[in-house]
């Protein structure tokens, strides 16, 4: 019985090595076809435009085409779902990022994919800053005021977002939270739309992305009060942060990295790695990323991992505060 216990058992350890000689020849051979970027967004957004860029970058130097491929909708899902359950041969990626991988996990009562199970990280390729911002009809100029406001006017004073259960949506609801204020949410079908209404008057304030309202701010159509994240905005260095204006603690932004599905071999998410944190810190990568208003990272696996994990548990509680919650 011991023989045949220790015959079964070479055996399997030979079968085993055999299954990692072949994920290693098929990764040094990687890749030999077109790889597909996943972006669960339309054209335009952020997540597209650096996907494109990183994929024009990484093209050369694996000697395949990158294909991005935008699949929008339902809030990100439909697309990180796809790659969830796509072939982990390293021919699929995703470009997921904070409403994608550490939001939707705690906003929607049923998701099709796990993020710490289902994914396993690249690196984070951009930081993404947001800033809150008034129309200069709206008689504040910096947060304190607009607290005050709120707390004369309660449920009178609008703000936009990109739709429920969206990062700035959340974001924002933390914040009245926080300050004991009531305000107006009033969701829309994207950034552009929102921004326009804040433009014209129709709603009040909106927390959106540094590379979106930087034109607007320059060009004297709308106010900036504060940024969001716990630093000052590289873009906007004079524009104070809520933490400095009393609002303690609070630090958020938004992010896009690099996940593959999980399985995936790991000398293919290596090599990925290792493309993509080069590409993103070439000269001409830094002034592209600087002109549209994003802070480049480019770390390693391990380090994304560990992120993405702390930011899940930063979402979920700033989900359980606002209160949001998509069925």
């Amino acid at each position: 019985m011991r023989i045949y216990q220790g015959v079964a058992k070479t055996v399997c350890m030979a079968i085993g090595a055999l299954v990692l000689a072949c994920q290693f020849a098929s990764a040094q051979q990687w890749p030999v076809k077109p790889v597909r970027i996943i972006v669960p967004l339309p054209p335009g957004q952020g997540a597209d435009i650096i996907a494109r860029l990183l994929a024009g970058k990484i093209s050369p130097a694996l000697g395949q085409q990158i294909l991005v491929d935008n699949r929008p909708g339902a809030g990100t899902m439909i697309g990180s779902e796809l790659a969830a359950k796509s072939p982990p041969d390293g021919y699929t990626f995703l470009a997921g990022g904070s409403s994608a991988l550490a939001i939707n996990p705690h906003l929607y009562a049923k998701l099709a994919y796990d993020t710490l199970r289902d994914f396993a990280p690249v690196t984070q390729m951009v930081s993404i800053g947001f800033v809150l911002c008034v129309n200069p009809s709206l008689p504040v100029s910096s947060v304190p005021e607009l607290v005050k406001l709120a707390k004369q006017r309660p449920g009178e004073i609008s703000f936009g977002s990109t739709g429920n259960g969206a990062t700035n949506h959340i974001a924002q609801s933390l914040f009245a939270s926080m300050m004991g204020i009531k305000l107006v949410h009033v969701p829309y079908k994207g950034a552009v739309p929102s921004l326009t209404d804040l433009i014209g008057g129709q709603i009040s304030m909106l927390a959106e992305t540094t590379p979106l309202v930087l034109p607007h701010l320059k060009a004297g159509k709308i106010r900036a009060i504060g940024v969001l994240s716990i630093k000052r905005n590289p873009f906007l260095p004079d524009v104070p942060t809520l933490d400095a204006q009393g609002v303690k603690g609070f630090d958020m932004n938004t992010w896009t990295g690099l996940v593959a599905p999980a399985g995936t071999p790991p000398a293919i998410l290596d090599r990925m790695n290792s493309e993509a944190v080069k590409a993103l810190r070439t000269p001409e990568a830094q002034q592209r990323l600087n002109e549209l208003g994003f802070v480049g990272v480019g770390n390693t696996r391990e380090q994304f991992d560990a992120y993405i994990k702390s930011e899940l548990a930063r979402w979920a509680n700033a989900v359980k505060i606002s209160g949001a919650r998509v069925e």
